[in-house]
């Protein structure tokens, strides 16, 4: 088993401190503030220790089995806001009307599961009735944002050769600009309905709720003809759990709790191109 440890101060005096609660055999750099400690000791109690300590230092560590490739997947998919991209785009589009806190209450409560998504969705889309449409574009134009390492990170898994799927709760106006942008090879998510330039306050067909984006990472990985267990998933939410529970690497990005305890890799502080140090070059 090795032991990742990176930040972005990771200083290696700090990095050997945390590391020493599990024996490494050896660290090496991997990058500017990245570690690979090779050969660790791993339980429960270990992982306690070092969870502990490298919140307490602001790191990000995951144990990776030795012989784990970045070779093995052939698929990532990813939840798109608050994951890809740094705003919920919902709260945004809400803001456009003055109705950002309202909104993003109820967003918030269905990312840490206190609401169910179908649910909550409905009701934040209802308080959009009446928006001009022009006002999707202002958020993509003014608001939109990668997430920290996103392109990097997304340059890295295409070289090796993986595919990659946006599959979000969000909506397509958003998903289909970042599949053109970013070179995706899929994306799913909500489609607003709009009338006569206006929001109507409704999406039409199904809406992409935990339990659908589950299903769109196992159709994805049929026509691929993988195992979702050769899929990387990450999210940040309540509603990504489900997908990510199939997954053959779960990572969970600025994520809730909830969704923290559960992913296989936490990303608290690093970029999401800290998912590339996990594997060996």
């Amino acid at each position: 088993m090795n032991l990742i440890l990176q930040g972005l101060t990771a200083q290696r005096h700090i990095v050997e401190q945390i590391a020493g609660f599990a024996r490494p055999r050896t660290i090496v750099a991997i990058g500017e503030h990245a570690y690979r400690c090779i050969d660790v000791n791993y339980n429960d109690e270990v992982k306690s220790q070092i969870d502990m300590a490298a919140w307490a230092a602001k790191l990000d560590y995951a144990f990776i089995e030795r012989s784990r490739a970045l070779s093995d997947f052939k698929l990532a998919a990813m939840d798109m806001d608050s994951t890809l991209i740094t705003i919920e785009c919902i709260d945004e589009i809400a803001d456009m009307q003055g109705l950002k806190p309202q909104v993003a209450e109820i967003t918030e409560a269905a990312m840490r599961g206190e609401i169910e998504f179908k649910e909550s969705l409905t009701r934040r889309v209802a308080l959009l009735k009446g928006l001009d449409a022009s006002a999707l574009q202002r958020v993509y134009d003014e608001r939109l944002a990668l997430s920290l390492g996103a392109e990097k990170m997304l340059a890295g898994i295409q070289a090796a050769g993986m595919k990659t799927l946006l599959v979000s709760g969000g909506f397509t106006f958003f998903t289909d600009r970042m599949k053109q942008r970013l070179n995706l090879n899929y994306t799913h998510s909500n489609q607003l309905e709009i009338v006569d330039g206006k929001l109507t306050g409704q999406v039409i067909g199904g809406i992409v709720d935990g339990e659908e984006k589950k299903a769109t990472v196992e159709r994805v990985c049929n026509e691929l003809a993988i195992s979702p267990q050769q899929a990387i998933v990450m999210g940040d939410g309540a509603n990504d759990l489900q997908m990510m529970r199939i997954a053959g690497l779960s990572v969970a990005f600025r994520a809730k709790p909830v969704v923290r305890a559960q992913a296989n890799v936490a990303f608290n502080f690093v970029g999401l191109d800290g998912l590339l140090h996990l594997f060996p070059a």
